[in-house]
């Protein structure tokens, strides 16, 4: 069975879908990120930091 060429099939409801993060939980995550960068002593928090950023660019304004 090849799972990238089978087609999707099934019910599916009409309601709508909840976002995977709300607004107020993805700025909270930005800002956890950015406490994990300035945190860790041995300069690997950078890789928070980028992806603080990179997801903060992407949150609509408040």
């Amino acid at each position: 069975m090849d799972h990238d060429t089978d087609p999707v099939t099934g019910t599916y409801s009409d309601e709508p879908r909840l976002a995977l993060l709300t607004h107020a939980e993805a700025r909270e995550t930005v800002e956890l990120l950015q406490a994990v960068e300035q945190l860790d002593p041995d300069g690997r928090g950078r890789a928070a930091g980028q992806l603080a950023a990179d997801l903060a660019r992407r949150l609509p304004e408040p």
